[in-house]
Formats: C-alpha cells, structure tokens, sequence
C-alpha cells in the first residue's frame, strides 16, 4: 500500500467514527457509565443497556456491508 491510500483510509475511518450514529453510541455509553458510577443505576443495569446499544451499532453496521 502506498502513502496517500493509508492516509484516504485513516481519514475515512475517522469520518465513519464522527458520524451521528457513532457519537449517540459513544454519548449514551459514557451516560450510563457516569450513572453507575455516581450509583444511580447498579451496574448489572448499565451492562444490559450497553450490550443493547453495542448490539444495534454492529448490527446496523454489518446490515450496511
């Protein structure tokens, strides 16, 4: 691979991870993790919820491919 493909793809792939779906995954993650750890949700909560939001991310990622 040559110098100019490397870099297209780091750029694609930072634009693919500043995508509206992406930064909502991100945002609703690091929102149930701060309200487990300030103890408003127990933790076995924020796991089931994070697995959920994961779950439709992949897939919904792997439906596009």
């Amino acid at each position: 691979m040559n110098d100019e493909y490397k870099v297209a793809t780091i750029k694609d792939r930072v634009a693919n991870l500043l995508s509206i779906k992406s930064l909502v995954t991100l945002l609703l993650t690091l929102t149930f993790v701060y309200l487990s750890i300030i103890r408003v949700m127990s933790g076995e909560d924020v796991k089931s919820i994070f697995i959920l939001i994961i779950s439709f991310y992949f897939g919904t990622q792997a439906a596009k491919e």
